[in-house]
């Protein structure tokens, strides 16, 4: 892998998020009510628990999510969201994940395969791609950091893995479950992260270069444009 090219990827998800503010606020809003959907307790909620927390951290007003909750366990009346994943390829025929919450499913199938077709991909079938990512928390640091005191850390709090790249970033791996207290645990020792969440994680990355990293990153665009698409995972890192 390109050794800057793992860096320069989160800040560019990162600055695309920030750019994209009002957007982010209406997928967390979405997501809070369909895990509320599992009960409006965070404390015995892991979902709901992580879809505050992500709330918090991105300025959700709280009465927003507080409604959204009533509206979730059906204390209010609201937008019945339905979970879709989609799994295709994208160029070199790179793993694609799409995760949707949408009230119309028709439409959403009919935007996400035309943006897979638009723009060089292939919607694949349930399963095509999965095998090759993981569902776990994420935390990422940036280069600096103190790799062995961050890895005494994160072991102690039980973290799974601490991933060093060639780049200098670190990544701490936990399980879904323990994520936040993860988190939260390190930044009380004094670890801020640049970007922290749950995800699907290419159990292998390659990287794309060229005119066909930039074809990938106009068909990830595509997707983010999608007003039903929560998350896009992939399986390349663009060297662009």
């Amino acid at each position: 892998m390109a050794g800057h090219s793992k860096w320069a990827n989160i800040k560019h998800r990162k600055a695309a998020a920030d750019a994209k503010k009002s957007k982010i606020t209406t997928r967390l809003i979405k997501e809070v009510t369909i895990a509320a959907k599992n009960g409006g307790d965070p404390a015995s909620n892991p979902r709901l628990r992580l879809a505050i927390e992500k709330a918090r951290e991105n300025n959700v007003p709280k009465d927003n999510v507080d409604r959204a909750i009533k509206r979730g366990t059906g204390e209010l009346e609201g937008v019945n969201y339905e979970e879709i994943r989609f799994e295709g390829y994208g160029i070199g025929g790179a793993g694609v994940i799409v995760d949707c919450l949408t009230d119309n499913k028709v439409r959403t199938v009919a935007e996400v395969r035309h943006a897979f077709s638009k723009y060089g991909g292939n919607l694949g079938t349930d399963g095509c791609v999965a095998f090759q990512f993981k569902h776990c928390g994420q935390i990422i640091f940036a280069p600096g950091i103190n790799e062995d005191a961050l890895m005494e850390a994160a072991l102690e709090l039980g973290a799974e893995d601490v991933i060093s790249n060639e780049d200098g970033s670190l990544e701490v791996l936990t399980s879904p479950h323990d994520f936040i207290e993860i988190k939260n645990g390190l930044e009380a020792k004094g670890f801020k992260s640049e970007i922290a969440e749950v995800v699907m994680k290419a159990e292998n990355e390659t990287v794309l270069a060229g005119d066909d990293a930039q074809k990938m990153q106009r068909l990830l665009d595509a997707f983010d444009e999608l007003d039903d698409v929560q998350d896009v995972y992939t399986t390349v890192i663009l060297d662009i």
